[in-house]
């Protein structure tokens, strides 16, 4: 069984179970199974978050939070001080991070081992410059689709302009495109 599981740590409001739920409807819609499933109380805007998806290609038995991801994906990156992001990465797993900083200051900083990829992008500088709006979870999730190859970066594209044709116009779907786009050719890999 290919199982690969994905934690994401965000702030309330940055839209981290938004993606982690397209990124499971992603897979879904390419004949994998999937969960997603989001862990926090009655935060407010800016609270430390956590949410989880589980994709596969065997139906999955387990209904837990993820303590081993393969991946962990970090949307704002000042949560690096207050929470451990790197707590039970997998020896080959990937950290996608939302930062200006290059990517091998970032996995010095973090001290994780020369096995584990770490990867930056500015996902809020290029959600501002795209959808003028500093909601990341639509680049990061462009940046994930490079770095991983979990999912594809087509269908994910085309999920999300179903999902947002519900509630905005197609200028709203291109911007988003565009973020998705810049971020899957900026994200820099240590």
């Amino acid at each position: 069984m290919q199982l690969t599981e994905i934690r994401w740590h965000a702030r309330a409001g940055q839209g981290a179970v938004t993606a982690a739920k397209v990124v499971a409807e992603t897979a879904l819609s390419a004949d994998q199974y999937m969960q997603a499933m989001p862990e926090y109380g009655p935060e407010r805007m800016g609270a430390p978050i956590k949410a989880f998806t589980r994709i596969s290609d065997e139906p999955i038995e387990i209904h837990n939070n993820i303590e081993f991801p393969d991946v962990v994906i970090v949307l704002d990156d000042s949560l690096i001080d207050v929470v451990d992001v790197t707590e039970g990465i997998k020896p080959n797993g990937s950290i996608i991070i939302n930062t200006c900083s290059p990517a091998a200051t970032v996995k010095k900083a973090l001290g994780v081992a020369d096995t584990v990829t770490v990867a930056c992008v500015d996902a809020s500088g290029i959600a501002l410059d795209t959808i003028k709006r500093d909601i990341p979870n639509t680049p990061i999730v462009g940046a994930f689709t490079k770095v991983t190859g979990v999912i594809n970066v087509d269908t994910f594209k085309g999920l999300l302009a179903k999902n947002l044709s519900k509630k905005f116009g197609q200028e709203m779907i291109d911007a988003n495109f565009a973020a998705v786009d810049r971020a899957y050719q900026e994200v820099t890999v240590a």
